[in-house]
């Protein structure tokens, strides 16, 4: 299974590291002062203490590989996480890890070659993936207290087109997009609040092997109509993709084939 980039994306580096301090800043001011126990509704069967936690330990990970420069799969996730005795001081412990990374980042040449599960093999991948698992799971958090999210549209663009790119090799850890299979079928996923009123679009076909992210001009592009489509603001449709929200909510416009839209969304949920 192969995928291609859309034009545009990803963003500059620099985006990506100063983010994702900002996003685990976001992230730690939620969680503070709220109880760690509180049931977290988007990641069934987690805590706040778990999500937290979560966040954190693959933070210190991400950055091990980082500073590693890792060239194979590793065999094991220990990182020395230095994790408090108490939940509650999880949020502190979060914040007091943003130096490390944000130094880890600093000194990283995003073209370095190393290993990744997805589809861009250097060490940039690790910086836009950090960005998007920090970001969806402080609207998880924000969801938990009960605070509205918010979004910026052009990162939130760019985290559709993350998500749809390494989709095809998330089955190392969502073993439901290795079914997600077809015999041509085209599902469009299209921003409407970014690049202008034309909007951005993706489109992925269903292939026998597998899924592929098409490119948005030339080549093999879809020039038709797709199979299916759904349509919505980009922060939205991100996390729509994410299993955040449901195609069927007023936010989003579906057409086409509701059957194959049916068999994306059973399969890439996780």
């Amino acid at each position: 299974m192969t995928t291609t980039s859309r034009a545009g994306h990803p963003l500059p580096y620099d985006t990506y590291r100063e983010a994702v301090e900002q996003e685990t800043r976001r992230f730690a001011e939620v969680v503070k002062g709220a109880d760690p126990a509180s049931t977290v509704p988007s990641c069934p069967d987690w805590t706040l203490a778990d999500l937290t936690r979560h966040v954190g330990s693959l933070q210190r990970w991400f950055c091990a590989l980082l500073t590693q420069r890792v060239q194979e799969p590793p065999r094991s996730r220990d990182v020395d996480l230095g994790l408090p005795e108490h939940a509650q001081d999880y949020a502190d412990w979060l914040v007091a890890g943003i130096p490390a990374v944000a130094a880890v980042l600093r000194d990283t040449d995003p073209g370095a070659p190393m290993w990744v599960w997805g589809e861009d093999r250097h060490a940039r991948f690790w910086a836009r993936r950090m960005l998007f698992e920090t970001l969806v799971h402080r609207v998880d958090a924000e969801r938990a207290v009960g605070r509205a999210s918010d979004l910026d549209p052009a990162l939130a663009a760019d985290g559709v087109d993350e998500f749809l790119v390494n989709l095809p090799y998330a089955g190392l850890f969502a073993p439901g997009v290795t079914k997600l299979r077809g015999g041509g079928e085209t599902v469009a996923f299209r921003c409407t609040d970014v690049a202008g009123a034309a909007g951005e679009e993706w489109r992925v076909r269903l292939e026998p092997d597998g899924l592929r992210v098409l490119p948005p001009t030339g080549g093999d592009a879809e020039s038709g109509p797709p199979t299916a489509a759904v349509q919505g603001p980009a922060a939205d449709l991100l996390l729509l993709l994410y299993g955040r929200r449901s195609r069927h909510e007023a936010p989003f416009d579906s057409s086409g084939d509701d059957s194959v839209l049916d068999r994306w969304f059973t399969h890439t949920a996780f």
